[in-house]
């Protein structure tokens, strides 16, 4: 019987421990391999970027979408026997300077707009609630409030309504309904009257200005006693003998309207019992802040978006409308996009497709880098020098000699500053069409070349079509950033109140060469320029969510179309 031998198996050896150690480490060292610890990072950094943006866009849109909502009125009695009535804007707590006036060492304080500037020459007064009397704040039921011309606003209760001098409504009650049928009337005729003062009259002052200029280019050309002078002359004698009757006309209209207006007059008594005769012509709104329903509100809140998307500005930009900004940005930026797509395009082209790879092509692009790092202001600067006084003086020069020593186009306009403006965008549709030509495939040009095709024929056929959606993009990121810059802006045309929008009836219907207002510069006015900046600071905030929702809906129309020439060209590639 044999005896099969077995051999025990070996017993695996402890590993040395620098080598548990250098296992431990590696599991260790591959958390980070994995990437954890930056996924973490990222993540928090696009969260933290996130509620920024949001909450900004959060704060100008509540603080925007509200200012146009009505506040009741508060009446406020003080222990001192004197009385404030007003809307209340803003409630904070301090430190007295005496402790013993509020408890704990605090009090509140409420920011009450007052109004009625034009008697107490102040806009708003602080009150603390320690010096109001227990039970001495009120909502007075007929307190109204009113919407001025001039002067702001105005608080008071309704005592009667005036026609040629006589009440013919006491009461605040019968004041009220007396206003309200006739207000209507009053500011249909407040309309026609500025029309008539601002188209009809403007166009009369036109014509006497064509006329005059006629005669003056007239005399430098031909001499004062040249006979193309002297029928310039004559001309321009019957046309100011028609503006003349048409003066008296426009006139005589003007003041049949103003006398009618003046004949009705609102009686105000303010909360200290003065009464004030506000004329019905001045009054753009008023309404009993307190006696408002829901539905109530809701109209005078449409009321007062309508008249700030359609109307004029009016008290030092503060109150009224900004059509004339919102219209001067949308053409400016417009113009803009049409100035430096094309010229940032062709450059494009020839950097990628036509120049050899050299010192010089690489200067360029350096420079074109380095120059959108250039502050803006640094642009405005150049546009005033360069297209303000050296190429539009020589057009006043060589055309409108006859207006000189008053500039046409040698000062800030409209053109101006959407060439500027282009300037200032000009890398940006530089980089991104390179970017995109970059991304053409090179068989689609070796195929066309194959075909027969010559270069332009590839560039205009093949390479721009499916190019299109990148140079979108950079027409999208220049609109975005032109539609918000101010300071060039500030040195080539845009300003604080523009009597005459760019565009008109007369020919050649877009005006170029006139200065514009902007939502931007209206922003930078209302926030550091203006008298009454508590008045002023909700303005701010509605006129920046406008210019937000402006940019935003000119880079969706961009987007969309962009979206549908990458669909149009996505299938043909490869």
């Amino acid at each position: 019987m044999s005896t099969v031998a077995t051999i025990p198996p070996e017993t695996p050896e402890a590993p040395p421990v620098s080598k548990v150690r250098g296992a431990r480490s590696s599991a260790a060292a591959s958390v980070l391999a994995h990437g954890e610890p930056m996924l973490w990072l990222t993540g928090g950094g696009l969260a933290i970027c996130l509620v920024m943006v949001l909450g900004l866009l959060g704060l100008v849109l509540w603080q925007g979408l509200t200012t146009f909502w009505p506040s009741p009125l508060v009446r406020l009695e003080r222990v001192d026997g004197g009385q404030v009535m007003g809307e209340i804007t803003r409630v904070e707590t301090y430190r007295p300077d005496d402790p013993a006036l509020a408890a704990g060492g605090e009090a509140t304080r409420r920011l009450v707009r007052t109004g009625n500037y034009d008697l107490t020459g102040e806009h708003f007064q602080w009150v603390s609630d320690f010096t109001v009397r227990e039970g001495g704040e009120s909502r007075p039921e007929w307190a109204l409030v009113v919407e001025r011309l001039t002067w702001g606003r105005f608080y008071g209760t309704p005592v009667a309504l005036l026609v040629d001098g006589r009440r013919v409504a006491d009461g605040p009650q019968g004041a009220w309904e007396a206003f309200r049928e006739r207000h209507g009337e009053v500011r249909r005729r407040w309309r026609e009257r500025r029309r008539l003062e601002t188209r009809e009259v403007g166009e009369v002052n036109r014509q006497l200005e064509e006329a005059r200029l006629a005669v003056r280019d007239a005399e430098l050309r031909a001499g004062a006693v040249a006979p193309q002078a002297a029928a310039a002359r004559a001309a321009a004698t019957e046309v100011e003998a028609e503006a003349q009757r048409e003066f008296e006309r426009l006139r005589s209209r003007i003041g049949e309207l103003d006398a009618e207006n003046d004949r009705y007059g609102l009686v105000l008594a303010t909360v200290d019992g003065t009464e004030t005769t506000l004329k019905l012509a001045d009054i753009v709104r008023a309404y009993p802040a307190n006696r408002l329903g829901p539905l109530d509100k809701v109209g005078v809140y449409l009321s007062r978006w309508w008249e700030f998307l359609s109307d004029d500005p009016r008290e030092a930009n503060s109150e009224g409308g900004v059509f004339p900004a919102i219209f001067g940005t949308l053409v400016m930026t417009v113009l803009m996009s049409l100035a430096v797509v094309p010229f940032g395009v062709l450059a494009a082209l020839y950097l990628r497709e036509y120049a050899r790879s050299g010192p010089i092509t690489s200067a360029v692009r350096i420079a074109i880098n380095n120059l959108a790092g250039v502050p803006s202001i640094v642009f405005g600067v150049f546009g005033l020098g360069f297209f303000c006084y050296i190429i539009g003086g020589g057009i006043d020069q060589w055309l409108y000699a006859a207006k000189l020593p008053s500039p046409t186009f040698g000062t800030g306009g409209i053109l101006w500053a959407a060439l500027t403006l282009a300037l200032l965008t000009l890398p940006v549709v530089i980089v991104a069409t390179e970017e995109a030509l970059a991304a053409v495939p090179g068989s689609m040009r070796e195929g066309s070349f194959a075909c027969g095709a010559s270069k332009f024929q590839t560039i205009q056929r093949i390479v721009l079509p499916r190019a299109m959606p990148g140079i979108m993009t950079g027409m999208i990121l220049a609109m975005a950033r032109g539609a918000g810059e101010v300071a060039p802006l500030m040195l080539v045309g845009a300003v604080k109140l523009a009597p005459e929008l760019p565009f008109d009836r007369t020919f050649p219907f877009l005006h170029s060469e006139r200065s514009f207002m902007h939502l931007g510069f209206h922003i930078y006015d209302l926030g550091f320029q203006s008298q009454n900046s508590e008045a002023a600071k909700p303005m701010v905030f509605t006129t920046t969510l406008l210019l937000i929702l402006m940019v935003a809906l000119l880079n969706l129309a961009a987007v969309w179309l962009r979206g549908r020439l990458r669909r149009r060209f996505v299938a043909s590639q490869f």
